[in-house]
């Protein structure tokens, strides 16, 4: 009898994080299905408006529905109003649509950030539609690797250039021990402007 495999795409490495001149969004390119690199230019990276970002793991077919559905929300709430959404009413939109689907879940780790009139905000979702906001977050296999990196670099005061290249050595830590993130780094920057 023939046996299906059950592997799928995951393994990543994301992060956001808030500087005090706009927010820094990045993540790695593999993907993998168990011990194979499925993709070596895989977009975990996606722009959602001029003021909001994106970042992406779990499974790469949730990943891309999710991506397309918020777009479309977030087009039709400037329609609507005439404004762009805030960060924070996208990440809980989304947190939403995570939670009404827990029961036959998006098998994903989000996070989501930009810049609106009050700020710069960074929110880590899960798959059950849990939303926080920090001043950094990660997510994905590498994210221990990421969060020791930022831990001991971080400061509210760090420009937007200082803060990108926190985000590339906090990636570039999680690619030299987590076997399932690599292939290079995504970098969205947002500001205000």
């Amino acid at each position: 009898m023939a046996t299906i495999s059950r592997e799928v795409e995951t393994g990543t490495t994301t992060l956001g994080l808030v500087c005090k001149d706009g927010v820094v969004l990045a993540a790695d390119r593999r993907a993998t299905a168990g011990t194979l690199i499925a993709h070596k230019r895989t977009k975990k990276v996606y722009r959602l408006d001029d003021n909001i970002g994106l970042t992406t793991a779990g499974l790469v077919g949730d990943l891309q529905v999710l991506a397309r559905y918020i777009t479309a929300e977030v087009e039709l709430y400037k329609l609507k109003r005439g404004v762009a959404m805030p960060v924070e009413a996208c990440a809980t939109l989304t947190a939403n649509i995570l939670s009404g689907s827990r029961f036959y879940p998006y098998w994903v780790q989000l996070v989501i950030g930009g810049w609106d009139r009050s700020g710069g905000h960074v929110f880590s979702l899960d798959a059950a539609g849990g939303s926080l906001p920090d001043k950094f977050v990660s997510s994905g296999s590498g994210s221990p690797y990421v969060y020791g990196v930022l831990e001991d670099h971080y400061k509210d005061d760090m420009t937007l250039d200082e803060g990108a290249n926190l985000a590339i050595r906090a990636v570039t830590a999680a690619m030299k021990r987590d076997a399932v993130s690599g292939e290079g780094i995504d970098v969205a920057l947002i500001s205000p402007k």
